[in-house]
């Protein structure tokens, strides 16, 4: 607390003694009125600073973060848990990846696979990988196309991962084909 700080904390509460004395005083026959009164408006003045102080989380939650495609680049914010998301088509499905740079593949969750039209039973998982819950195992695979903003590339490498896994990953081995750049809150991919 800086020096003239003291002098301003003891004058605001002389200020709201007296405010609230007069209310008080005025108010001595309805005092239980006054109090739920004066509780009701602590109530709105303590929402009214939980909103203000949690308004971009708020706006974060309310409208996803969704990448922007300006001529070769792809823009795409922070979604509101900190990580990237985008939106890919593999072999023509539509796939939510989040940007792993800790993966060194694209790796499918089995239920992506499925529906990108790969058989997650037939698959071979001689492959591993260690991840932040330990070894899992992999399938590679190739994808036939994988689509991201306009840019198409085929026959790529991917794996199938073995275990359980919420939200595909798009790791270095496709982050590799582009210019990536973070700043504070956005992440920019060119080609």
């Amino acid at each position: 607390m800086e020096s003239g700080d003291f002098p301003r904390l003891v004058y605001l509460g002389l200020l709201l003694a007296v405010i609230a004395g007069y209310f008080l005083l005025a108010n001595r026959r309805q005092l239980g009125k006054v109090a739920q009164q004066a509780a009701i408006w602590g109530l709105i003045f303590l929402g009214a600073i939980a909103v203000a102080g949690l308004w971009d989380d708020i706006r974060r939650s309310a409208r996803p973060a969704e990448a922007v495609i300006r001529g070769d680049s792809i823009e795409v914010p922070a979604a509101a848990d900190g990580h990237f998301y985008l939106m890919a088509e593999v072999n023509g499905v539509t796939v939510r990846f989040v940007v792993d740079t800790g993966a060194t593949d694209i790796v499918l969750t089995q239920r992506d696979a499925a529906r990108a039209g790969l058989d997650p039973e037939g698959l071979n998982y001689f492959g591993t990988a260690m991840t932040a819950n330990g070894r899992v195992a992999t399938a590679p695979v190739r994808l036939d196309t994988l689509a991201l903003g306009g840019v198409s590339d085929a026959n790529v490498p991917a794996v199938v991962n073995g275990g359980e896994l919420d939200t595909s990953l798009l790791g270095m081995s496709y982050l590799g084909r582009h210019e990536v750049t973070f700043s504070r809150d956005r992440m920019i991919l060119r080609r």
